[in-house]
């Protein structure tokens, strides 16, 4: 099972979401960083459930403690685990998934490859095993942050069929914060929370568009062929739960375009090259070109809905369910903070990468 992320800057998760915590360990991180709980616990508060009306209201603090790899509040480097206990597990909520699985849920396909599961809320395939990222993802945002300028941030650009206006290169965290959403357009997040509370009430739920943004990235980060930096950074935001779709740049809607639309043009100020215009979401060739990143992710409605369905059983025999327990009825609010933090651990670890071979 694969439970590692990075090669130099690597993390590992652990846990069960009904289990007695989750957690990471952090390998790679230099030495000589200040770090303590207080820079972590703010990107999982921006995660945790119970935050909102429009998330799921299971009722975890989700303190975070740091077990090893910090001495006298600076980074030893060596490795940093994280942990973070499970206060408000019901597992008797899922008693019924026991035998049967579901729905769009990784229930079967668990069963099918392992032969067990553990059917307390989806176990390791709960998104609940995203705190290890979040935890990993803010030590990563600091390195990047204080060793090479990089700002990582993220929104909700899409709700369904509403679309925010939102631009990347200038839009601001405070913005992004300022509605429990967290879609910087405010007229946007207010319809976007109205149909989230709609779908929570019909005990229903709807996906959407989280777009993620690097800014002053420096050129040259990202290894052809096959570790290419689109390639990472898509892998990365693929292995988040619910998430179903990919695209940097102009992305899918560059098919529309001409090459000669298309292209960025290259101009020079001052020694350093920049483009007039960034349909290539900051990477060409694989490599990152010194303009801003930007991409999108697409997630899908919650598989979990308060109403009847067909299922199989365990023995597979066919069946209906109809799911209970804390839910949430759109993941994008909670899934902007995870969306920062695996942008955060691929660009730490192409840029520790980027150094090792060509020393700056």
């Amino acid at each position: 099972m694969a439970n590692s992320f990075g090669q130099i800057f690597r993390l590992t998760t652990w846990g069960e979401s009904h289990g007695g915590g989750v957690g990471v360990i952090v390998d790679g991180c230099p030495p000589r960083l200040e770090l303590s709980e207080a820079d972590i616990q703010p990107d999982l508060d921006r995660r945790r459930p119970g935050q909102s009306k429009i998330v799921s209201p299971r009722k975890e603090s989700d303190r975070v403690e740091i077990l090893s790899g910090v001495f006298e509040g600076k980074t030893l480097g060596t490795p940093i685990s994280m942990w973070v206990k499970n206060e408000d597990a019901r597992p008797e909520a899922y008693a019924e998934m026991e035998t049967k699985f579901r729905p769009s849920h990784a229930d079967y396909t668990y069963f099918a490859k392992f032969g067990t599961r553990d059917w307390r809320g989806g176990g390791r395939t709960s998104a609940r095993e995203t705190i290890g990222r979040v935890a990993a993802g803010a030590i990563a945002k600091k390195v990047l942050r204080q060793r090479f300028g990089v700002e990582i941030i993220a929104y909700v650009k899409q709700v369904q069929r509403i679309v925010a206006e939102v631009d990347p290169e200038t839009v601001q965290a405070k913005d992004i914060e300022g509605n429990i959403v967290r879609c910087p357009d405010q007229a946007a997040a207010a319809q976007m929370i109205q149909l989230i509370e709609e779908m929570r009430k019909a005990g229903d739920s709807v996906g959407g568009i989280v777009e993620g943004v690097a800014r002053a990235v420096p050129p040259g980060w990202g290894e052809p062929v096959f570790d290419r930096l689109e390639a990472d950074l898509g892998k990365a935001m693929l292995s988040l739960p619910a998430s179903k779709g990919f695209d940097i740049g102009s992305g899918f809607a560059g098919i529309l375009m001409t090459g000669t639309q298309h292209n960025d043009p290259f101009r020079a100020d001052g020694g350093k090259v920049y483009t007039k215009t960034n349909h290539s979401g900051g990477v060409q060739g694989g490599i990152s070109n010194g303009q801003t990143i930007y991409f999108r992710v697409a997630f899908k409605p919650v598989a979990t809905v308060m109403h009847e369905q067909e299922t199989v059983d365990v023995k597979l025999q066919n069946t209906t369910l109809k799911a209970r327990g804390r839910h949430d009825p759109c993941v994008l609010p909670r899934a902007v903070p995870m969306v920062e933090a695996m942008t955060a651990l691929v660009l730490v670890d192409h840029a520790l990468r980027h150094q090792a071979q060509c020393g700056s």
